[in-house]
């Protein structure tokens, strides 16, 4: 990247990026002379960068991996690693979360999850020569595979220059996972470099195994965020020294005057009541229609993005108010309902066909769109949001939760294969990592949460929950004043989601 074209980084971002150069040189890795050492054993090395929404977190790690790989650290992505050479130095850039690793990689950053990279596929020898030439580690091959075209292999190229993904850009040239990957090994050795974003979100026993692997470890994270379900509020990163924490306070996302993120730091304030942040609301919705104070739920906009709930059983009426809304049949989907991928129910053996699924974004917490029944009983056609291929025949269970009941309702089911919850609406806990165009919070959830008056980390529960909520918003917070849904005006409709002009071969349903 030309020097021009880098972006302009403020005084705090500046400040962490020194800090993290002096850790990563006393680590045998200096980024200014483009100089590398072999990984000295027994040293290691922590810190955490951590910041509000739009503080920039992001953009300084994808200019530190940038960084990283001009200075030629390899880049284990978690879905290839080439072989391995004692001399050359290593870097993983990972998040808790497959919805939070995904979102980086649409950014270009070749991100995986915790889990993941504990786990490495083995590749047929004929198609690693196409990994290792995707992964820049060898000249473009000369292949003699049935089926593989050089346009196919074009294909392949361009789409790993956007994704970063082997699976996925082999996916791209028409084939399937049980093509290329012969089987699974456990990682046996520990790696190097670690950058882990949404830190926030990691819970302990997480981070002591991440200490294990990485003997540098880099963490960003959100501290107005939620922590994780039993850590009484405190997120890994309180735990480290005062040195090793830098925090990064001017905003960058949005910047120019957003009344989104003015709200988001308005919370901070220990003096703020509810009463006085819905006012904040108020008056942010008169001056600004990037901010509505709206009188009821709009059934349309849930189609595309959940409504965001703190209790779960305002999630599940929200549900049956949707569908409802639509006359949605009790016992089946109509086209258009929104999913969410609830994970993928296969048995170990079937290691290789979960990663086609997941090379085409069928990921756990992807949002997908119903299109109708599939190919065979107990499949489905859905279109996976953000995919550059979106369109995929799955085999399907999908459960509808009831309200006081405990069981789900299962209006159609296949033996095994990838599993949906219904996506009219999400808790804002399950929210962290993902953010749309548009989003609808759900106020009395929020009002609810205010008057039990609950405390993590010194901070009230329901200031945790709006800030979470009301950052997903991309463009437009839309602050759900009473309990009621708006009908829509037009039928659920699948005519607003985009096809490839050129849908790639591979099928789902020949996988399960």
């Amino acid at each position: 990247m030309p020097n021009d074209a880098l972006p302009i980084l403020s005084a705090d971002q500046s400040t962490a990026e020194a800090k993290v150069h002096d850790l990563l040189r006393a680590a045998g890795v200096d980024l200014e002379e483009e100089r590398l050492t072999p990984l000295a054993e027994g040293k290691s090395s922590i810190m955490a960068i951590t910041g509000k929404a739009g503080s920039g977190k992001t953009m300084l790690l994808s200019m530190l991996y940038q960084a990283l790989k001009a200075s030629g650290v390899d880049v284990i992505s978690g879905d290839y690693e080439a072989r391995r050479k004692k001399e050359r130095r290593t870097l993983a850039i990972l998040a808790p979360t497959n919805k939070a690793a995904s979102v980086l990689r649409t950014r270009g950053v070749p991100a995986t999850t915790i889990h993941r990279i504990l786990y490495t596929p083995v590749y047929d020898p004929e198609y690693e020569r196409i990994a290792e030439w995707l992964a820049g580690q060898a000249e473009r091959p000369e292949v003699e595979i049935e089926g593989l075209t050089e346009q196919a292999l074009d294909r392949a190229f361009a789409f790993y220059q956007q994704m970063n993904s082997i699976p996925g850009a082999l996916a791209a040239a028409g084939l399937r996972g049980s093509d290329f990957i012969t089987g699974w090994k456990r990682r046996e050795e520990p790696l190097d470099i670690g950058m882990v974003d949404e830190s926030s979100m990691l819970d302990k026993r997480q981070f002591e195994d991440l200490q294990e692997i990485f003997p540098t470890l880099i963490l960003f994270g959100d501290p107005a965020q939620l922590a994780p379900v039993q850590q009484s509020g405190e997120m890994v990163f309180d735990t480290l020294p005062e040195g090793r924490v830098t925090h990064l306070n001017r905003i960058h996302r949005q910047e120019a005057d957003n009344p989104i993120l003015d709200l988001a730091h308005a919370l901070a304030d220990p003096e703020l009541t509810f009463e006085d942040f819905e006012r904040r609301i108020e008056d942010a919705a008169a001056r600004d229609d990037r901010v509505v104070m709206a009188g009821r739920v709009e059934a349309a906009k849930m189609a595309r993005s959940p409504v965001l709930v703190w209790r779960n059983a305002t999630r599940i009426r929200l549900i049956h108010a949707f569908r409802a809304a639509y006359d949605a049949p009790a016992d089946a989907l109509l086209p258009g309902e929104p999913l969410i991928c609830d994970g993928i129910e296969l048995p170990l053996k079937h290691r290789k066909k979960r990663i086609d699924l997941e090379a085409r974004g069928l990921i756990k917490g992807a949002q997908v769109i119903y299109l109708g029944e599939g190919k065979k009983p107990g499949f489905s056609r859905i279109h996976v949001v953000g995919a550059p291929d979106p369109r995929v025949n799955v085999a399907s269970i999908v459960k509808i939760e009831m309200p006081d009941e405990e069981e789900p309702f299962i209006p159609f089911a296949a033996r095994m294969g990838a599993t949906f919850l219904h996506g009219a609406a999400c808790t804002i806990h399950k929210a962290q990592g993902s953010q749309w165009p548009e989003v609808q919070v759900f106020a009395p959830d929020l009002w609810a949460a205010a008057r039990v008056g609950r405390v993590e980390a010194g901070q009230p529960l329901w200031k945790r929950l709006a800030y979470v909520a009301i950052t997903r918003a991309e463009e437009r917070l839309f602050w759900v004043m009473r309990n009621r849904l708006a009908r829509p005006s037009e039928p659920l409709g699948t005519e607003d989601l985009v096809a490839p002009a050129a849908p790639l071969s591979l099928e789902a349903d020949d996988q399960l």
